[in-house]
């Protein structure tokens, strides 16, 4: 249990803290977050296909010797009459099936690149989410904290009041409840602030020992189109997942190309040198030439390839047609997401015009019990409960705020411009005509 408790402390002490802004947290999970690197990864495995694809078409040169004892007539071995040693080379000129599965190849690397580049959106955003979350209840916890002096100087006053005979005893209870609730709820966003923090940091791509501190960011900037229709085809236009969805289609075409293709003729180059050995001939030839030389194509011509290319062609065919369903049902699912991101914006507007409001009555009301208990017109009880009730009303700000800055997020994610437009709108103000902010 000691050692348990030792290797906790020892880890606590190798933990880092970083101070981040939103800018900065988004670049680093794009470029660090794991699920981005494993993404990376299938790219580079799917550009090494082209290379793999290309192989026929680039010249092989192999050596060595067929070099043999001989007893009687120098027959061939494997194709190949007896050398001292040998050279030869082969490639294909004209190959039109491995020519589409090349094409092929680059189209899956391109659809490859789309999913990486999708992958780091979807790692950007889910940041975003932690960043505000994280945020927030920093927020929360800060107010909490600056509640508790007014609940203590409460709870002194109604036991004052209590032992003076003018308050119930219920009303100090009542008091220390207040006290203890609010004490709770600042231990919860600790916790909850130091959760959010190492999710934050494993999404950036630090151990989750570390801890990533979100400093406040001047999001003002950050504006979505006026129009819902825009964002829409700028969805359409900018969705990684469909345009790999297009390669993946377009891939698949041509491996029905290359299937169809297999009744074409095929060119290979032919190239061999071959030094003979006397010995090995002497005895049975009055001539023979030591050097030798071949170069030249060979010519296939396919008779009957049998039924395996139109079943495979078959098959592309029908993964083809899944592919186009699935490409509508994403086009669809764009629309929908974009008009319900609009839908959230607006709730978040009009609940964050409303946490404004309340506050600002809150803000007045506490004013005014501030200047009647100065006059002795009202109980301290009555003017620490404005006090909270405006700490109160600055938690529902905060919360509308995020969710406010949320909504937009989402919006920018369906349109693919969120790392962009971040890095355009933090802290400066975008002048783009027709958005609003």
């Amino acid at each position: 249990m000691l050692c348990g408790f030792a290797v906790i402390l020892c880890s606590g002490a190798r933990a880092e803290v970083h101070s981040m802004t939103l800018q900065q947290t988004l670049e680093l999970a794009a470029q660090q977050n794991p699920d981005v690197a494993l993404a990376r990864l299938d790219q580079q495995h799917a550009e090494a296909g082209i290379v793999v694809a290309q192989n026929p078409f680039r010249p092989k040169v192999y050596g060595g010797s067929g070099l043999a004892y001989t007893y009687g007539y120098p027959n061939s071995i494997e194709g190949n009459a007896p050398s001292l040693f040998e050279v030869r080379t082969d490639m294909a000129l004209f190959n039109r099936p491995e020519s589409y599965e090349v094409a092929a190849a680059r189209e899956s690397a391109r659809g490859s690149q789309y999913a990486a580049q999708a992958k780091a959106d979807e790692v950007a955003y889910r940041a975003a989410d932690l960043f505000l979350t994280a945020n927030e209840i920093e927020h929360q916890g800060q107010s909490f904290a600056a509640q508790l002096p007014s609940l203590r100087k409460v709870v002194e006053a109604m036991d004052a009041a209590v032992t003076e005979g003018s308050e119930l005893p219920i009303e100090s209870k009542r008091a220390r409840v207040n006290l203890a609730m609010s004490e709770q709820q600042l231990q919860a966003a600790q916790l909850d602030q130091d959760y959010y923090e190492m999710l934050l940091a494993v999404a950036v791509g630090y151990p989750a020992t570390d801890r990533v501190k979100p400093l406040d960011s001047d999001l003002a900037g950050i504006v979505i189109p006026a129009s819902e229709n825009e964002a829409a085809d700028l969805a359409m236009r900018n969705n990684r997942s469909l345009r790999q969805m297009q390669s993946n289609v377009l891939a698949k075409e041509l491996d029905i190309r290359s299937y169809k293709a297999a009744r074409l003729p095929k060119i290979d180059l032919v190239a061999q040198y071959a030094l003979f050995a006397k010995y090995n001939y002497q005895q049975y030839f009055q001539k023979f030439q030591r050097n030798n030389i071949q170069l030249g194509a060979s010519v296939t011509i396919p008779l009957l390839v049998g039924p395996e290319s139109k079943g495979l062609a078959e098959q592309a065919a029908a993964d083809m047609s899944k592919e186009r369903i699935e490409m509508d049902k994403l086009r669809n699912q764009i629309l929908a997401d974009t008009r319900h991101c609009y839908e959230q914006w607006q709730k978040a507007e009009s609940l964050r015009n409303l946490a404004r409001m309340q506050l600002d009555l809150a803000r007045e009301d506490l004013t005014v019990r501030l200047a009647q208990n100065a006059e002795g017109r009202v109980p301290i009880r009555e003017l620490e409960q404005a006090r909270l009730e405006e700490s109160n009303r600055w938690i529902a700000v905060y919360e509308a705020e995020a969710q406010v800055t949320r909504a937009k997020l989402a919006i920018l994610r369906q349109m693919g411009t969120l790392m962009a437009d971040v890095r355009a709108g933090e802290g400066a103000p975008n002048s783009r005509s027709g958005q609003n902010q």
